[in-house]
C-alpha cells in the first residue's frame, strides 16, 4: 500500500519551507519501519522508490511545479529510472533524503536523489525522468517552466544524465520475448 500518511506528513513537514531554485536541493529524513522491510530485514528496494516519491513531491511543491501542475490541469508521473543500491538500510534506521532538479530536455525533467545513513554514507541514488502529462500528452519542459514562473537559461542534462539518456534510446521497444 501507497504510503499516503507518510507522505502528507512530508507535505505538512515543509509546509513553510522557502521556496528552492530549480537545482537545489530539498532534504529530507526519513526513518526504515518495519514494514518497509524485505525478507533479509533491510528497506525493500521497491520501497525505496517509494521513498524517494516522499522526498521528490515536497521538492515539487517547493519549486513551485506543483502549482503549476495545479493550475493548469497537468500531471506528473515518472518515466523511468536509473538506481544504485550501495549500503544497507535496516530497520529504524534515520536516512537523509536529498533531491534535485538535474536538468531538461525536449520531453523530460530529470531529478537526481540520494538517501544518506546518519553515520554519513550514501546507501542509494537514483535518477528519475518525469514527464509532465495533459490531456493531449506530454507537455513539453520549457511550457511547463513557463507555467512556473522560470525565465531563466535552459539547464540540459549534465554528461552522466545525457549517456543514461543515449544509453535508453538503445534499449528496444517494446521489450524483446523469447520467442524472437
Amino acid at each position: 500500500m501507497y504510503p499516503v500518511f507518510r507522505l502528507f506528513t512530508q507535505l505538512a513537514r515543509h509546509r513553510n519551507d522557502p521556496p528552492l531554485g530549480l537545482t537545489d536541493t530539498h532534504v529530507s529524513r526519513h526513518i526504515c519501519w518495519p514494514w518497509d522491510l524485505d525478507i533479509w530485514w533491510e528497506l525493500n528496494n521497491g520501497r525505496a522508490l517509494t521513498l524517494y516519491d516522499l522526498g521528490r513531491l515536497p521538492m515539487a511543491r517547493r519549486i513551485g511545479l506543483t502549482d503549476a501542475l495545479k493550475r493548469e490541469g497537468w500531471g506528473l508521473t515518472v518515466a523511468g529510472s536509473t538506481t544504485r543500491y550501495r549500503r544497507r538500510v535496516r530497520v529504524f534506521d534515520r536516512i537523509e533524503m536529498r533531491s534535485r532538479g538535474v536538468g531538461w530536455d525536449a520531453r523530460f525533467l530529470y531529478v537526481e536523489q540520494s538517501m544518506w545513513t546518519s553515520g554519513g554514507d550514501c546507501a542509494g541514488h537514483v535518477l528519475i525522468r518525469s514527464a509532465i502529462v495533459g490531456k493531449d500528452g506530454i507537455v513539453p519542459p520549457a511550457r511547463a517552466l513557463e507555467a512556473m514562473g522560470y525565465t531563466g537559461p535552459d539547464l540540459p542534462p549534465p554528461p552522466w544524465v545525457a549517456a543514461w539518456i543515449a544509453a535508453e534510446e538503445q534499449r528496444p521497444w517494446p521489450p524483446m520475448t523469447n520467442s524472437e
